[in-house]
């Protein structure tokens, strides 16, 4: 019978080495097997983008990247130039995409689709298992997306209105602030993002309240701190020694309140200020003297205009410097050039032109000629200011009577018959002035009566004149000065013209006058003329006559002194014309 050992205390034998290789035989053999089906499926996938993928809609799925892009490109081709409707409520507006600033970034899809080379394992398993529909990679620039932002709030929303000021003259108006709606940025540029692509292109936009940059109480504060100071009086702005005073109901007009880095600030439109300066001063470098002229109906004294070189933003300037002073800080000096005038405001008021003090009225009858000449010739006359001892002579203040200078042909006395010639009837205007002189009393320089008598002139006080030689002057010999005034109300076919000439100044005469008989008479001869200018005319006898004048101060009744005007007119000779 034999013996049985335990096992465990069998003796140990090596392991069987045989069997060993064959395990590691049976894991490299895995391993290089794995190993090329992983290399085939990494070369078989390459840097392609994973299959049954899809961005915005178009397929790249198995595609190289370059071969992606261009597919992409060609699949948003229709959608990248759409426009987006940006709605609001139930308002619209069109925005292009191109000018928002939204591209589609190609390359940067593609990427981020999956596409490009890589050994990690889920790189590979992605590709196999992992389409997927993707959006696309949107760039935006920022500056164009705020325009179009911008434009979109201009068309659908309100713009907030800021609270105001505005001069009238001296009274002051505000308007209030009200709030505005506006695309808020975020929202806006979040909802195109989104639209850009989309099946239907349409970003809703939510309105959000803006606030105006000024308020009802920064408005307030300018009206406090500026604009009720403005108005509070007059403005002296000084060229030289000569003060231009400004009234705030004139220079208001030159201030417009405006908003700048969301405040209330003043600016002068310095176009208006100037006009309005001009008005106050001469040209540049030419005074105008003053002088007194009729307004409605009464003499004023027209200051005079001191001429000024300047520059109108200096004027400016000045002007915002003191505006909103106090009184007694109200002036300011300006940069200037400046010419003096002669005669001074202080020298016209000194003249004490305040009154009426002779007037005179003739009539003519119907001649357009006498409508021209005699209507220029007042025209000239008109607003003649003399000073003390100052001569008044009309050759002077009328000029030539040329068609340059206003005048058209007219008749005249000539060699003792009518011709015509140019400035016939200005006569009419002389024999006027000399009775407004006469009876003012002013001093006879120069006059010349008419050769025969014309029946509507007054007999022995009347005048003519002729261009250079016969004149019409006189002196004012009275201390003060005297304004000349002349109108004319033209004739009608059926109404005779008139002419009125006055002096204006402080009485210092009361003129009475006398006229003599007529004596020495003459008979008319008679002429039979066959010239082209030949006008025939009904004689009529000449004449002497005597007149006279006499001086007294007003409210006496002694004559100081008396004057004699004798006057010898000549037969109108009768004229026959063959």
């Amino acid at each position: 019978m034999a013996d049985w050992e335990d096992p465990a205390d069998a003796p140990r034998g090596r392991p069987d080495r045989k069997g060993g290789r064959v395990v590691v035989l049976l894991v490299l053999g895995l391993l290089v097997l794995f190993g090329g089906a992983y290399a085939a499926a990494h070369y078989a996938a390459g840097d392609k983008v994973p299959r049954g993928t899809t961005v915005a809609g178009v397929e790249i799925g198995g595609l190289a990247p370059d071969d992606a892009v261009a597919a992409l490109q060609d699949g948003l081709t229709d959608l990248v130039g759409r426009p987006i409707t940006a709605q609001v409520g139930d308002q619209e507006a069109q925005v292009d995409p191109a000018k928002a600033g939204l591209t589609v970034d190609y390359d940067a899809s593609v990427a981020a689709a999956g596409g490009g080379a890589s050994w990690s394992p889920s790189r590979l398993w992605h590709y196999y298992t992992d389409g997927a529909d993707l959006d696309a990679v949107v760039e935006v620039d920022d500056g164009a997306m705020d325009k179009a932002l911008d434009q979109v709030t201009e068309q659908l929303g309100t713009p907030p209105r800021d609270a105001g000021v505005v001069f009238r003259g001296t009274r002051i108006r505000t308007t209030s602030a009200v709030e505005g709606e506006a695309i808020d940025p975020e929202t806006g540029r979040e909802a195109l993002v989104q639209a850009f692509l989309a099946d239907d292109p349409v970003a809703e936009m939510p309105l959000v309240k803006t606030d105006p940059e000024v308020s009802d109480d920064d408005a307030q504060q300018f009206v406090d701190t500026f604009a009720n100071p403005a108005v509070s009086g007059p403005v002296t702005l000084r060229f030289g020694k000569s003060p231009v005073v400004l009234r705030p109901g004139d220079y208001t007009r030159a201030l417009n309140v405006v908003v700048e880095d969301g405040a209330l600030t003043a600016r002068v439109d310095t176009k208006k200020l100037q006009a309005l300066v001009d008005e106050e001063v001469g040209e540049p470098g030419a005074p105008v003297d003053a002088t007194v002229a009729l307004v409605d109906g009464e003499p004023q004294v027209v200051p005079a205009k001191p001429g000024v070189t300047y520059d109108p933003e200096d004027v400016a300037t000045a002007l915002l410097s003191v505006v909103d002073q106090p009184a007694g800080k109200r002036t300011a000096t300006v940069k200037s050039t400046v010419a003096e005038p002669d005669f001074t405001t202080r020298d016209a008021r000194k003249l004490q032109i305040t009154e009426k003090v002779s007037s005179f009225t003739t009539y003519f009858p119907y001649a357009e000629y006498r409508n021209v000449n005699i209507g220029r010739a007042a025209q000239l006359v008109n607003g003649t200011v003399l000073k003390p001892d100052e001569v008044f002579s009309l050759n002077d203040v009328v000029g030539e009577r040329t068609r340059e200078n206003g005048f058209t042909e007219g008749f005249i006395i000539s060699n003792g018959i009518f011709k015509e010639d140019l400035g016939g009837g200005v006569s009419q205007m002389a024999t006027t002035t000399f009775n407004a002189m006469f009876f003012a009393g002013l001093e006879d320089i120069e006059h010349k009566p008419h050769s025969f008598y014309i029946d509507r002139y007054p007999v022995g006080r009347e005048a003519t004149v002729a261009w250079p030689t016969v004149d019409l002057k006189f002196k004012n010999d009275t201390p003060y000065g005297v304004l000349i005034e002349a109108h004319v109300t033209p004739s009608t076919p059926t109404a005779q013209g008139v002419v009125t000439v006055s002096m204006w100044s402080t009485k210092y005469w009361n003129i009475g006058t006398k006229t003599g008989e007529r004596y020495n008479f003459t008979s008319p001869a008679t002429r039979v003329l066959d010239t082209d200018d030949c006008y025939p005319n009904t004689g009529y006898g000449g004449f002497d006559i005597n007149v006279w004048r006499y001086f007294r101060k007003p409210g006496s009744t002694d004559v100081v002194r008396s004057e004699k005007f004798h006057t010898h007119y000549i037969p109108s000779d009768t004229v026959i014309c063959k």
